[in-house]
């Protein structure tokens, strides 16, 4: 019997009967709606009560390579019904590749995956749908000119016209989820117009329309609101109460240990330690997932910005709906945060002043002369960079190569003879190599795919791109969004580092500790407006969150 019998069979590569996969996917359910008034799941010691029987789902000896680089070895792992299962690791640590590995994504080279104790063979992301898992990657899956209900309902069996989900049942389930999550906009609007926070809401309702029986979230808070949030951890909470598991992959270890009943920690593609509730602190988890203690991070004392002149100034701007008038100014060698929810206008502000939007009314002021942004290229040109908050799509060519990527914006430099179009390449691997050495990018290479790095070091490639003596004013759009503890000290010194060096640097962040660990500053907005501004020791946490939901009309500055 030859590997095609085998197939026919339901027998994987290793010879053995797996379960097998339904031709079609199982009817839809209505989405799990718990009893609120009943008792949670029981809790012994801290954590859910589980039994030998109890686990849904078990990996046994997982590998994967890719090339020499080992992203799994030899991974046990097992998610028990009606539990939240916390999986935390450095970017790089194998964690992504698991959750690849379990929706079918990608096929590991050795073990096996047992659902209910049955062998499942997972080929295509449709078979890993059909076994009742469902998966919500930090990159999101959407069509940018569907509505938000067609969003949700995106691989549902329905009768569709054009692509298009038609069943009023199915409309009206999609939006039973939305309204469950607190999903305040209208569904009707295209997601391409919606926040990052909405199209994450959408995801998570397109999870709950499907009814699986497994749930895996990759970061899904690094863009949602506190709000937001909390709405979504009252979800888990519920849907692991009616038996439904839950595997939850986040950076933001508070969440983690409140969420989560059981936590495994990833390193180097390998499980390296494993706990249930109660058993680690956040310190003895960070030291779990780096190997070694961690000093906490603390502001850092730098040298007074010279206030002479503002290199960088908003005056008056507006961008409708996003964007209702916002002033500020930012000086030479001065860190700026933006700060606010989701939704307050930061990040249309620094597209504005990019080049990536046009003006409604008020203007720029570049120093102290009038400045309009034609276009992004115009921008870059006067020594205008911005990092963007979602870097897969709109920072990075991902089937490109590091030395690529890193490259983009410095081709006039690297031109072989004068004005030829021709790039030298011992000149762009030259400063690609320098890149990876000054920011400890994690790479095989400059040659190696930039799809193929973690979310880290994609990031730091991207800064990397910035390294030019040119550039005198920088946008950081969330900058350590879904990114570990290491990653995250290294990104915070390389903003220093440009700061140190003169650049007029912005912050834009929903992390409020970021913004107080690193700004010399604070301007905070809401709803499109400046509702106050922070400065020296006032640059702290409570101010921060205390100005986010301020009223617009109440502009406050504190300087204490």
């Amino acid at each position: 019997m030859g590997p095609e019998d085998d197939r026919r069979a339901g027998r994987g590569r290793d010879g053995r009967q797996h379960r097998p996969v339904p031709d079609r996917a199982p009817e839809r359910a209505q989405p799990v709606t718990p009893d609120r008034t009943a008792e949670p799941t029981p809790r012994t010691g801290g954590h859910v009560t589980h039994t030998e029987h109890d686990a849904r789902l078990r990996v046994r000896g997982l590998s994967k390579r890719y090339g020499g680089a080992v992203a799994l070895s030899a991974v046990d792992l097992d998610i028990h019904r009606g539990e939240v299962h916390g999986l935390v690791g450095a970017n790089g640590a194998g964690k992504s590749t698991l959750i690849r590995c379990l929706a079918g994504v990608v096929r590991p080279d050795e073990g096996e995956i047992l659902l209910d104790g049955e062998p499942l063979e997972l080929a295509t992301p449709r078979d890993a749908e059909r076994a009742g898992f469902a998966f919500i990657h930090q990159e999101l899956n959407l069509v940018p000119h569907f509505d938000a209900v067609d969003n949700i309902l995106l691989g549902i069996d329905q009768p569709t016209r054009l692509g298009l989900v038609r069943s009023r049942e199915a409309r009206v389930l999609a939006k039973s989820a939305a309204e469950r999550i607190g999903a305040d906009f209208p569904l009707d609007r295209r997601v391409d117009e919606l926040s990052v926070g909405d199209r994450w809401l959408i995801m998570i309702a397109r999870a709950l329309v499907q009814n699986a029986s497994l749930i895996a979230m990759d970061e899904p808070t690094a863009s949602l609101s506190d709000q937001e949030s909390a709405s979504l951890f009252r979800i888990v909470r519920e849907l692991a109460a009616s038996g439904v598991s839950i595997l939850y992959v986040s950076h933001r270890l508070d969440e983690v240990l409140d969420l989560s009943d059981r936590i495994t920690v990833f390193r180097d593609g390998r499980v390296t330690d494993r706990a249930v509730r109660g058993d680690l602190d956040k310190r003895g988890l960070i030291r779990a997932i780096v190997g070694h203690e961690v000093k906490a991070s603390t502001r850092q004392a730098r040298d007074a910005v010279d206030r002479s002149a503002p290199l960088f100034e908003a005056v008056g701007v507006r961008d409708a709906p996003m964007v209702r008038e916002v002033s500020f100014s930012v000086y030479p060698g001065e860190v700026l945060g933006l700060g606010g929810l989701v939704g307050a206008g930061r990040t249309e502000v620094a597209r504005l002043a990019f080049g990536a939007e046009k003006l409604d009314a008020g203007h720029f002021l570049l120093d102290g002369a009038p400045y309009a942004p034609r276009s992004v290229a115009n921008a870059v040109a006067r020594g205008v960079a911005l990092i963007p908050e979602e870097r897969r799509s709109q920072a990075l060519l991902l089937e490109k190569s590091v030395s690529f990527n890193a490259s983009l914006a410095a081709l006039d430099s690297l031109r072989s003879l004068g004005r030829l179009p021709f790039v030298s390449d011992r000149r762009t691997r030259s400063r690609t190599l320098e890149i990876i050495r000054a920011l400890a990018v994690k790479t095989a290479g400059p040659a190696q795919n930039v799809g193929r790095l973690s979310g880290g070091n994609q990031q730091k490639v991207v800064i990397g791109r910035w390294l030019l003596p040119g550039i005198r004013l920088i946008f950081f759009d969330e900058p350590s969004r879904g990114v570990d503890v290491g990653a995250r000290e290294e990104i915070h010194a390389a903003i220093r580092d440009f700061a140190a060096r003169g650049v007029a640097t912005v912050v834009i962040s929903s992390d409020v500790e970021e913004l107080a660990m690193l700004c010399d500053r604070v301007v905070v907005l809401r709803e499109g407006e400046v509702t106050g501004e922070l400065e020296g020791a006032a640059v702290t946490e409570e101010n921060i969150v205390e100005l986010s939901y301020a009223p617009v009309h109440e502009l406050q500055e504190v300087t204490r």
